[in-house]
């Protein structure tokens, strides 16, 4: 397995209507666009699932799910491919993980394969952590 790190910047976000009912959880859906640098140098738009336990208490709980499609260079090798990733927070503590989807990989990522982990550090700022392989070639 290599190990890939990018910083990244949301560059977009459309949040549509969120849907909830009284006393429950609130779902919403976005598309957002993201632009990372590092390993990964590249443009992405994902396409997040998301709910909110209690719109008056981040703590109380909240989770997302995401497909996103990313455009650009890995290590340094063109391409495209998607990740699907999921995020969950409650009472502070955070945890996100997720898979390079198999077969997804186009031009010289092709036959991507991999596992990843978002991160948000203390001062706001965003990492994306790959572990991927490709196959010789």
């Amino acid at each position: 397995m290599t190990r890939a790190v990018a910083s990244f910047d949301v560059k977009g976000w459309d949040q549509g209507e969120p849907e909830s009912e009284a006393g429950g959880p609130t779902l919403s859906s976005a598309v957002v666009r993201k632009q990372f640098d590092g390993d990964l140098v590249a443009e992405s738009e994902a396409r997040l699932m998301m709910c909110q336990a209690d719109t008056s208490d981040i703590s109380a709980g909240a989770g997302y799910i995401a497909s996103e499609v990313v455009r650009g260079s890995l290590a340094g090798k063109q391409g495209t491919f998607v990740m699907q990733h999921w995020g969950l927070s409650a009472d502070g503590r955070e945890r996100t993980g997720g898979h390079v989807v198999p077969g997804s990989g186009t031009g010289d990522l092709k036959g991507l394969t991999g596992s990843v982990e978002i991160s948000v550090d203390g001062d706001g700022t965003h990492t994306l952590t790959i572990d991927y392989e490709l196959p010789d070639g």
